[in-house]
């Protein structure tokens, strides 16, 4: 895992999704420990997913005092995935992508995203999606992959740095709490399958 200069990952902007205004990332823990989940895009069954799933933790990360963030790489979609209620937390796009450029989250090529989109670990979180009727579609940049960022108030240090390594990958419920110091009592659901009906057009 690549180490996080907070310092510039942190003046990146990003759009709030409730009111357009841009902000510099680091305003977001500035007076808060903060989650920060970044999704590959608003339409993606597997991001809805994992969305749904660390959205279970936020009656406890707010008693925490802790923010809980969506990042996306696009507005595409962005309508939708409000209206489905997939996250509980705020969210935030970031337009020109230096965050997901920063933090080391990958972009596939067109070939690449194929075998990646068709792996296990994807297969697998699409098919505990669709179990929880969660359905995406192939809208938006599928090519752009994510992960997540969990830093300290005040940007004090980065808690946990998750790069996906595939589609399917994500950070269990239990290890951000753990990270953050937490208890919580969220139980993690059946991930779903992201296979090429899924996750590649």
């Amino acid at each position: 895992m690549a180490k996080v200069d907070l310092a510039r990952v942190g003046k990146n902007l990003v759009k709030s999704a409730e009111s357009g205004e841009s902000v510099e990332l680091q305003t977001l823990w500035q007076d808060q420990p903060v989650v920060l989940l970044f999704l590959r895009r608003f339409g993606c069954q597997v991001c809805r997913w994992m969305a749904s799933e660390v959205s279970k933790l936020e009656p406890e990360l707010r008693a925490s005092g802790v923010g809980l963030v969506g990042v996306a790489p696009e507005e595409f979609g962005l309508k939708e995935f409000k209206e489905g209620g997939f996250f509980k937390g705020s969210i935030y796009v970031d337009e020109q992508k230096k965050s997901y450029k920063d933090l080391g989250f990958k972009r596939y090529t067109a070939l690449s995203v194929v075998p990646a989109a068709l792996g296990k670990k994807v297969r697998d979180a699409a098919s505990k999606a669709s179990a929880e009727g969660i359905q995406g579609n192939f809208s938006g940049d599928l090519l752009q992959s994510g992960g997540m960022l969990i830093v300290a108030k005040g940007g004090e240090q980065v808690l946990l740095h998750f790069i996906q390594d595939s589609p399917g990958d994500h950070v269990a419920l239990e290890d951000i709490s753990k990270a953050l110091g937490i208890s919580a009592t969220a139980k993690a659901g059946q991930k779903p399958v992201c296979n090429d009906d899924v996750c590649t057009r």
